[in-house]
């Protein structure tokens, strides 16, 4: 009986590659439609063929051998490459974060004008400190742009130093 099934499946997928006019078997996937929406995988398929041989031939044959004129099904839809990212993450063109970094100004929240502010190097922020220490003026902004500059850049350098010795 299992010697029988499989010649029978074999016989009616190589009928309906003949009507569909493919060439290989896998083609056939695109003409069986699933429950879940799509076509059929062809990981499917070869599963189905050894494991589900009656269940399979008839899918065949309902949906390709008789039918009038097989139809293609439609891929299932599928998530945009792009729609993995972070939804609560927001891009902005500098443009946008130059007009919002402006409102911040005006409304004269100084927490949003550090977030929206574009990050300096260590050497722009200790060279802005000094001009504004030589001009006895106290900018707590600028000095907290340094710390966080001195910060990041005794972090990069552990990080190398880290990777350094994971390499020898």
């Amino acid at each position: 009986m299992e010697n029988k099934s499989k010649t029978n499946i074999e016989d009616i997928i190589l009928k309906a590659i003949k009507k569909i006019g493919a060439k290989k078997e896998n083609e056939l996937c695109k003409y069986l439609p699933m429950k879940t929406g799509g076509y059929m995988h062809h990981f499917t398929f070869r599963k189905m063929k050894s494991k589900q041989p009656q269940e399979l031939s008839g899918i065949v044959e309902k949906f390709v051998i008789h039918s009038d004129r097989p139809i293609a099904v439609a891929p299932k839809q599928r998530a945009a490459r792009g729609s993995r990212k972070r939804r609560d993450h927001l891009n902005f063109t500098r443009s946008q974060l130059e007009r919002m970094l402006n409102i911040a100004r005006l409304a004269g929240d100084k927490e949003i004008m550090t977030i929206l502010s574009p990050r300096k190097s260590l050497a722009t922020c200790k060279r802005e400190l000094i001009q504004t220490i030589r001009h006895n003026k106290v900018e707590q902004e600028l000095w907290n742009n340094y710390a966080e500059a001195v910060q990041a850049h005794q972090l990069a350098a552990s990080m190398d130093t880290a990777a350094l010795s994971t390499q020898h």
